[in-house]
Order: structure tokens, then sequence, then C-alpha cells
């Protein structure tokens, strides 16, 4: 998975404004920043969804473990779902940053490089938070505008790899072959869908030990004609 792009943020979860502290007598008390509340929030989801099931938590659950009432909550998020997207989309925007910066640093000079430590930031990245993947994928099955956001990263996904296969093609260093966006799409598709076996632990599923060496020959045959030297 390579990207230079995360999903559209979605839903409202922007913070608002807090209400100002009602005057009290004494010695004021320091209070939290609306992004210290709104991280204590998402910090509280992903500890939960470690526990239980996306289903099984409340709105309630993830205010009181991050010391704020329900009222409170809605201030940082519409819903509980919002709360998983956002997780998802600090996730893609965190390994799109890492890939950024192995593109600057070996993409003129070793490309092969470049493809296998972007295919292992995502995968790293991903599967730090398994159980954040768990639970989008729960909600994809319900949530309309999380299917629209999965749209959004893997259309991103895709126009970056389509991009860097017809740039090899064009300098020469790989072969022409199917239209360079319908290899991205496939190579995208089965990547995400490889790694979601794993992080979700369904079956069958590439064995973990093995998986890196598997997708490296995959996308790097798919894209070069032949298997690279390791």
């Amino acid at each position: 998975m390579l990207a230079h792009m995360s999903a559209t943020p979605v839903g409202n979860t922007t913070a608002r404004p807090e209400p100002p502290p009602r005057p009290g007598r004494g010695r004021r008390v320091a209070r939290a920043s609306g992004e210290d509340r709104e991280r204590a929030i998402m910090q509280t989801a992903e500890q939960l969804l470690q526990e239980r099931s996306l289903s099984e938590i409340s709105v309630d659950d993830l205010a009181r473990g991050a010391g704020i009432s329900r009222s409170a909550f809605y201030f940082y998020f519409p819903s509980k779902d919002a709360v998983v997207l956002t997780l998802v989309d600090r996730m893609v925007s965190e390994a799109a940053a890492a890939r950024d910066e192995v593109s600057e640093r070996l993409l003129a000079t070793d490309p092969l490089a470049a493809w296998r430590e972007s295919l292992r930031i995502f995968y790293a990245t991903f599967g730090a938070h398994r159980a954040v993947i768990r639970a989008a994928s729960e909600l994809g099955s319900t949530n309309a505008e999380a299917r629209v956001a999965h749209t959004q990263i893997l259309e991103g996904w895709v126009a970056d790899v389509a991009e860097r296969i017809q740039a090899e093609r064009e300098r020469g260093a790989a072969p022409q072959g199917a239209p360079a966006r319908d290899l991205a799409v496939a190579l995208v598709q089965m990547n995400e869908r490889v790694l979601s076996a794993i992080f979700i632990d369904e079956t069958p599923a590439v064995l973990e030990d093995n998986v890196m060496e598997v997708l490296d020959h995959i996308w790097l045959t798919s894209v070069y004609g032949t298997p690279p030297a390791p």
C-alpha cells in the first residue's frame, strides 16, 4: 500500500469550542485542552477495542474513559463511529508521511528498495493498530460514511501506485503491460485483502512471518516483469 494522501476526514470530528468555565473561588484548576480531550477519547477507544467489539462499546464508555461527560463527548465527535474513522484517517496520514520520506530518500537511487520499504511502512503502521482495523471492518458493513472513506483511501493509493508504475515504464525500468491504473487497482486491492485477513484473524491467511516476502515478490514481479534479486 503506497499513498500520498489520506481520506477526507469523515464526520464532524473538528473540535468545537468549549463553553467558558464558570467563575469560581480560589485558585483556578488547570483545564485540559480540547486537543488533550480529543486524544483521550481516541486512546480510550483504541484501548476498549482491544477488549470488545465496536458494537459493545458505548459513547458513555468513551466519555468515562476520557474523564469527561457524555454531553462533552459531543463537542469533539458526533458519534463513536466518527472516533474510529478519525483513528483510521490518522493511521493513513502517518503511513503516508513515512512513505513520502522513503520516496524522497530512495526513489531516484534505489526504486526497488523504495517499493519494499513502502510496503513495510503500511504493514507496520496498520499492524500496530489491529483493534482499530477490526472495528473499521465491522463499521464498513453498517455505515455508509465509512464505506465512502474506505473508497477515498483506496483511490488515493491506486492513483499513487499507478503514477509510480507509469514513471518506471517511461524511464525504461519496467516493461509495458496491463494499463498502469488497472495493475495498481489489482495490487492495492490484493495488498489490502492479504493484510486485512492477517490483522482481523481471518482464514485462509498468508503466514505472517512470510507475508512481506510474498508481497514483495508479487508487487515487484508485477511491476518489473521478472522477480528481482533479493
